[in-house]
């Protein structure tokens, strides 16, 4: 026999849920994927330093995982009755998380298929996104906690990105010397992935910035 005082219980649960609906941990989901950027970024450090296939092998991987957590991301959000902070600004930060990882794999992919091995400013550079996306990591999980401290987080990702942007700029004028036009145009290719990637990180840290602003 069913005991009628849990039975009711239940019953009030289910109705306080549906009038009520539990509001996702939306900074700990952000976190999470966060989290997973940086381990995708990582890889593409390790890479970078090594050159090594099974290490981009890796890094496709990784990028099918991330991908798992960023739609997952997104149906929550779809779905959510409520928000903490601006919907608007959510779906900026996961995209944006996705599209450093989607520069990450995209480098690695036409570094294979146009047989370019890492140079040192491609490690430099990649240095300077896992710097920033270092910092994003740890500003998105302070935004449950201590938002305000946030803002210098999302200022240490833009800075790592200024810096690879001065590497890419520094870079260009020794690759076009000499006459080897084909192997320059292939790095060149690569150096943009690169500081599009770090770009995508620096606008992710706009989107903590917004973030932080409107919950200090």
């Amino acid at each position: 026999m069913t005991d009628a005082p849990q039975a009711s219980k239940t019953l009030l649960a289910r109705i306080l849920d549906r009038v009520f609906p539990k509001i996702p941990d939306f900074f700990h989901m952000i976190t999470e994927q966060t989290i997973q950027v940086a381990h995708t970024v990582d890889l593409l450090v390790e890479y970078m330093e090594h050159g090594d296939p099974m290490i981009a092998d890796e890094l496709k991987q990784n990028v099918h995982e991330a991908d798992i957590i960023k739609v997952r991301n997104l149906h929550e959000l779809n779905d959510a009755f409520s928000t903490p902070i601006d919907r608007e600004d959510i779906y900026r930060a996961i995209i944006a998380l996705d599209d450093i990882v989607m520069y990450c794999k995209t480098t690695v992919h036409e570094m294979d298929v146009l047989s370019v091995k890492p140079d040192s400013f491609m490690r430099d550079i990649s240095h300077c996104i896992k710097e920033g996306v270092d910092a994003l990591a740890n500003g998105f999980a302070k935004l449950g906690t201590t938002p305000a401290t946030a803002a210098l987080d999302a200022n240490a990702a833009r800075q790592a990105e200024r810096h690879a942007e001065k590497l890419y700029r520094k870079a260009l004028p020794i690759l076009f010397e000499g006459s080897d036009y084909i192997n320059m145009f292939k790095r060149r290719e690569i150096y943009r992935h690169l500081t599009n990637a770090a770009q995508h990180m620096a606008l992710c840290a706009n989107r903590l910035h917004d973030i932080v602003v409107k919950i200090s």
